[in-house]
């Protein structure tokens, strides 16, 4: 497919096993693999670069969760109920409303595939929650997609007003710099620079405001599936693609690891999007914690309406494909979790 084809290829290496993996010597082939221009960083532990080998044994559930966990303690502390206290209200209503925590995780699994500790990626990880947080709280405004529920309860201005949805949205934007630029510690000054120079690249006008802004300008007209694409790469996936370069990069990833993540994550944002449209044509706002049927209900352009539904969920696959065929060079068992969050992220049923 042309849009897959688009996404570039790439190269890298790795060590140690993980700790939530029960060490077997089986390991399955997950999907057909295409050959990489310059594999440059293989070891005699990887697999060929003719296939991707994912651990069947890997105890995914208990790693989400435990991640999640640990997440979300680290949110907790972050925004203590405090003065003014109608702010830090709002504030903590939406950011600790639950939420499956994909890019925080992406962001730590990352960190540590790159041989850093997890330790220093929280901070970066507790900021990605809080950017994303203030792109659902301004996105269901009234002004913005008008909606009425989120993560199964009342959006942030229904519940506190309209005014103060905006300012708790403003406030986690703000923390969330604020938040890496403190608290990241055993991290070089370059490095946390460098990571919070592409956070913010992925948030602002070529980030994700410019496909907010394309997207509500493009309501009710005809769109081209290069248009539809532009949108969610910069409204959906850069955010995802930030989530893990900036944990390579606070992870200590050299230029070949933090490029070679790029490619994975463009894949895997790419594919959160099509999958979020094809959700919203085929599951009850029950089932999402949202309202169902949205897009539709407002004329936009999503990938079933212009694809049609059965090839949307085809390319739905190939992203999915295409991403783990990004991780083919590190070491299978360290890689294991961004495999298995690519997998996680197509088969998702909310």
């Amino acid at each position: 497919m042309a849009l897959v084809a688009a996404i570039p290829i790439y190269e890298p290496f790795f060590p140690k096993a993980h700790p939530y993996l029960h060490h077997s010597n089986t390991r399955i082939i997950s999907c057909k693999k295409i050959t990489p221009t310059n594999a440059t960083k293989t070891t005699s532990s990887s697999p060929s670069p003719q296939q991707t080998l994912a651990s069947p044994n890997f105890k995914f559930e208990e790693y989400m969760k435990t991640k999640a966990k640990k997440v979300n303690k680290a949110l907790d502390d972050a925004v203590p109920l405090q003065n003014p206290v109608k702010i830090h209200e709002a504030m903590r209503y939406s950011l600790l409303a639950g939420g499956k925590r994909v890019r925080p995780v992406l962001c730590l699994a990352s960190c540590e595939l790159v041989g850093g500790d997890e330790a220093a990626a929280v901070p970066m990880a507790c900021a990605l929650e809080m950017i994303h947080t203030m792109s659902l709280i301004h996105d269901d405004l009234p002004c913005m997609d008008d909606d009425d529920l989120r993560r199964g309860r009342p959006t942030s201005h229904k519940a506190f007003g309209e005014e103060t949805a905006v300012l708790a949205g403003d406030a986690l934007l703000s923390l969330a710099f604020e938040h890496v630029a403190a608290k990241t510690t055993n991290v070089g000054h370059e490095r946390v620079l460098r990571a919070i120079a592409e956070l913010g690249s992925a948030v602002g006008s070529e980030g994700l405001v410019a496909g907010q802004i394309v997207d509500l300008t493009s309501e009710g007209k005809e769109v081209s599936l290069d248009v539809l694409e532009y949108i969610h790469v910069h409204k959906t996936s850069k955010l995802l693609e930030a989530a893990v370069v900036c944990g390579a990069i606070v992870g200590g990833g050299d230029g070949e690891e933090v490029e070679a993540l790029r490619r994975y994550a463009r894949c895997v944002g790419l594919l959160f999007q099509v999958v979020d449209d094809i959700l919203d044509v085929t599951k009850s706002s029950a089932e999402l914690g949202k309202t169902a049927g949205k897009d539709l209900a407002t004329d936009k352009a999503t990938y079933p309406r212009l694809m049609g539904l059965g090839e949307a969920k085809e390319f739905a696959g190939e992203l999915a494909e295409k991403a783990v065929q990004e991780l083919a060079f590190f070491d299978t068992l360290r890689a294991a979790p961004l495999h298995h969050l690519a997998q996680y992220i197509a088969s998702r049923q909310n």
